[in-house]
C-alpha cells in the first residue's frame, strides 16, 4: 500500500536544479537588532526620552559686505545655552571657509579627484580677530582646519550660558564649492552667501562633542537657537536672508514695498521688483543695512544684488496659516519656460509638504537663482540660474524639501547623508507625481524600476552601502548611497512592505517626535517600527547596515498528478543573494487564466527555497517573479520561466 501512495503522489518535474545562494536567513532575521536598550534620552519606542536635552546656539551677527575688495567683514555674538547634564571645560565652534584655504584637508582631498567639492580658487578662510568670552578677551583657542577649540577658564555648568564675541573677516570664493558663491550677470553680481559666521559644533548624548571636519561632500550638523542678523551692503543691491525682513520700509522703495505686500496676499504672483526696477536703482550711492530674524533655526543664509528681479506670492499652510515664496533671479534666468515660475514652483512644493508632513515653519521662502547648482538652508535655497523647466521644478521642490529634512527634522548630515538626502528625495518624488497633474513626472520621477545593471552598481559588498559617511562614499555613487537608494527604500518599504496608510502615519510620527530635534539612525526605526506595528529589522540590516543585493529566482515547475487527490503545480523559488523582500509572483495558464499573489517576506525566513502550490486549471505556460518590476533585482533572466 505505502508503494501505491508513492507513485500516486509522483510529481511531473518541469526544469531543474536549485542554484548556489548567498542567502542567510539566520543573519537577516537574527532576534537581537538594536545595539542596546531604550534609556531616558531616547525612549524605546523611538520618541525622546523624559530627559532628552540638546543645547542651544542664540546668535547676533553684523556684517558688511564689500564689493569691491570681495570681503565680508564683521561680528557674531553666541549665546550658548548648555542643557546637557555634564559641566563643558571647553566648547567646539565649526569655521567652515577654512575648506578653501590652500593648505586644508579639503583641498588635499578634492585637488586630484574634482567634481562638485574641489576647491576653485584659494583664500585665507576666516580671518579671527579678536575672541572674547563674556566680554573677556580669549587667548586660549586654536583652531585646527575647519575647527576652532575654546578652552574655558571655568567649566560651563549645566543649565547656564556664555557669551562669546568673535570679530571675523573672509574673502567670498567665486565658487564656494557649490554651497555659495558670486556670479556675474549682465546687471551686477549675485552674491550668495553661506557658512558665513562662525557656529557652534554640537555637543550631544550619543558621542559628545560631533567635530568631523568639512571636507565638501559631508554636510552639517547644527544646534537649534534663534538669529538675529543685519547685512550692510551697498544701497543699490536687494539683499533676501532666513526668516522675515524686519525693517522693510528702511530697505525697499515705496513701489517694491506696495508689491511685496500684495504678493503677501496673493495666490497669483506678483511682480516685486523688474529690470527696469533694477536698472534705475544702478546709481543709488552708500550703504543700506537690512535687518533679519529668524528663529528656531539650525542656520541662516542670503544672497546679495544689484541685479535681481523679485516676484511673489502667498503660501496656503495649515490652520489658516500662510507664508510667502520669494524668488530672486538676473534679468537673463527670467522667462516662463524659467524663473518666471520659479514661486509658483516655490508655493506649489511647500504648499504639498506642509499638508502631507508638517507645517512649513519659516515665514519667507526665497528662491535664489545663481551660481549655486543646488543647495538649501533654513527658509533659502540657492538654485542654478540656468535651470529651466523639468529641471527648475526638480531642484527648487528638492532645495526646498530640505526644509523638512534636515532643517526641521535636525539629522546628523555630516555622517548620515541618507536621512536628509534620501528622505527628502523621497517625498520629491510624491511631490512630483502631483505637480500641475504631474507635468514633470517623466523628467523628475527619480525613484522608478531598477534596471538589473543599476542594481549591479548600487547593491552588493563591492559598492558603497547607506551607512557610510559621505568622505568614504565614491564620488560617481553619492547620487546612488545619499538619493537614490534611500528613497527606493522608503518608497518600497512605503509601498511594498507596510501600504501606504501605515507608512504614511509613521513618517509622520517620526517627523513630529524629532522637529527641531537630533535624531539618529535607531530613533528613526524604532519609531517606524512602533507606530507601524511591524518588526523591520530584516528590512534595516539588508538596506541601510548592510549593502545587501537581492535575487530572487524560479527553479521549477513541479505538476501534480491531475487525478489525485491534490491538484496543481508546485513552483520552486530561490533567493539567491543576502536581502529578503516580499515578492509578487504572476502565473499564467493556457486557458489564459492569470493567476497573481504578493509573497510576504516570511516565506524567506527558514531558508533560501520556497515551494509555492497553486490550484492551476490548465496547463502552466509562464511564471513570471517581481512582474511589475518593483525589487532592484541584480538579475532578471531568472525571474521568469516559460513553458511549452
Amino acid at each position: 500500500m505505502q508503494k501505491i501512495l508513492i507513485f500516486l503522489f509522483t510529481l511531473v518535474s518541469i526544469t531543474a536544479i536549485a542554484q548556489q545562494s548567498n542567502y542567510d536567513h539566520h543573519a537577516l532575521f537574527a532576534p537581537q537588532f538594536y545595539p542596546e536598550n531604550g534609556n531616558e534620552y531616547r525612549a524605546a519606542n523611538g520618541a525622546p526620552g523624559p530627559k532628552y536635552w540638546q543645547n542651544q546656539a542664540d546668535y547676533d551677527i553684523n556684517v558688511t559686505l564689500d564689493t569691491l575688495t570681495e570681503k565680508l567683514s564683521g561680528t557674531v555674538s553666541i549665546t550658548y545655552t548648555n542643557n546637557s547634564p555634564q559641566a563643558l571645560t571647553e566648547l567646539w565652534l565649526q569655521l567652515d571657509q577654512n575648506i578653501y584655504k590652500k593648505d586644508s584637508r579639503a583641498t588635499a582631498t578634492t585637488t586630484e579627484s574634482g567634481g562638485r567639492w574641489a576647491n576653485g580658487g584659494f583664500t585665507n578662510g576666516f580671518e579671527i580677530k579678536e575672541i572674547t568670552i563674556n566680554n573677556i578677551p580669549n587667548k586660549g583657542y586654536w583652531v585646527n582646519d575647519t575647527r576652532l577649540r575654546l578652552k574655558l577658564a571655568q567649566a560651563l555648568l549645566p543649565n547656564t550660558k556664555v557669551t562669546i564675541s568673535i570679530a571675523y573677516g573672509f574673502t567670498i570664493p567665486e565658487y564656494g564649492t557649490d554651497r555659495m558663491g558670486r556670479l556675474k550677470t549682465r546687471n551686477g553680481w549675485i552674491y550668495e552667501i553661506a557658512q558665513w559666521y562662525p557656529r557652534m559644533a554640537v555637543y550631544d548624548d550619543v558621542q559628545g562633542w560631533n567635530v568631523l571636519p568639512y571636507l565638501g561632500a559631508g554636510e552639517f550638523y547644527l544646534n537649534y537657537g534663534n538669529y538675529n542678523y543685519t547685512i550692510t551692503a551697498p544701497a543699490n543691491m536687494l539683499v533676501v536672508g532666513s526668516g522675515v525682513l524686519t525693517n522693510p520700509e528702511q530697505c525697499l522703495t515705496s513701489k517694491q514695498l506696495t508689491q511685496y505686500n500684495l504678493a503677501k496676499n496673493s495666490d497669483a504672483t506678483v511682480m516685486i521688483n523688474t529690470e527696469s526696477d533694477v536698472r534705475a536703482k544702478t546709481t543709488l550711492k552708500g550703504n543700506r543695512t537690512w535687518k533679519y530674524s529668524c528663529t528656531q533655526a539650525r542656520d541662516v543664509a542670503w544672497a546679495a544684488s544689484r541685479a535681481f528681479m523679485a516676484d511673489g506670492a502667498r503660501i496656503n499652510l495649515p490652520n489658516n496659516k500662510k507664508a510667502l515664496a520669494l524668488s530672486v533671479y538676473p534679468a537673463e534666468a527670467a522667462g516662463k519656460n524659467a524663473w518666471g515660475r520659479s514661486t509658483e514652483y516655490t508655493k506649489a512644493s511647500i504648499e504639498y509638504n506642509s499638508e502631507k508632513w508638517y507645517p512649513y515653519t519659516y515665514p519667507v521662502a526665497t528662491n535664489v537663482a545663481g551660481i549655486v547648482g543646488g543647495m538649501e538652508y533654513p527658509g533659502i535655497v540657492f538654485c542654478g540660474s540656468n535651470a529651466s523647466g523639468g529641471g527648475l521644478w526638480g531642484v527648487t521642490d528638492h532645495e526646498f524639501g530640505h526644509n523638512w529634512f534636515p532643517m526641521i527634522v535636525g539629522s546628523n548630515e555630516r555622517k548620515y547623508a541618507w536621512m536628509d538626502e534620501g528622505f527628502n528625495t523621497f517625498i520629491n518624488t510624491l511631490n512630483t507625481a502631483v505637480f500641475n497633474k504631474g507635468e514633470y513626472t517623466d523628467a523628475n520621477t527619480i525613484v522608478t524600476s531598477v534596471s538589473p545593471s543599476r542594481a549591479q552598481g548600487m547593491f552588493g559588498e563591492s559598492s558603497d552601502g547607506l551607512f557610510t559617511i559621505p568622505e568614504v562614499i565614491q564620488q560617481n555613487n553619492l547620487g546612488n548611497a545619499a538619493y537614490f537608494k534611500p528613497a527606493l527604500a522608503l518608497t518600497l518599504l512605503r509601498e511594498d512592505v507596510l501600504g501606504e496608510e501605515r507608512f504614511d502615519d509613521a513618517f509622520k510620527t517620526y517627523i513630529s517626535r524629532w522637529a527641531f530635534k537630533h535624531p539618529t539612525p535607531y530613533d528613526f526605526f524604532r519609531t517606524i517600527e512602533n507606530v507601524a506595528g511591524e518588526d523591520l529589522s530584516w528590512f534595516w540590516r539588508a538596506w541601510i547596515l548592510n549593502n545587501y543585493a537581492i535575487d530572487v529566482a524560479v527553479n521549477n515547475v513541479e505538476y501534480i498528478d491531475r487525478n489525485l487527490m491534490s491538484k496543481g503545480a508546485d513552483i520552486y523559488l530561490q533567493n539567491l543573494e543576502k536581502m529578503a523582500m516580499p515578492v509578487t509572483i504572476k502565473i499564467t495558464e493556457g486557458n489564459g487564466n492569470v493567476i497573481t499573489q504578493k509573497l510576504p517576506v516570511e516565506v524567506w525566513q527558514r531558508g533560501d527555497k520556497y515551494v509555492f502550490h497553486v490550484a492551476t486549471t490548465s496547463n502552466i505556460k509562464k511564471v513570471e517573479l517581481d512582474p511589475y518590476n518593483r525589487l532592484p533585482d541584480i538579475n532578471r533572466d531568472n525571474n521568469t520561466l516559460s513553458l511549452k
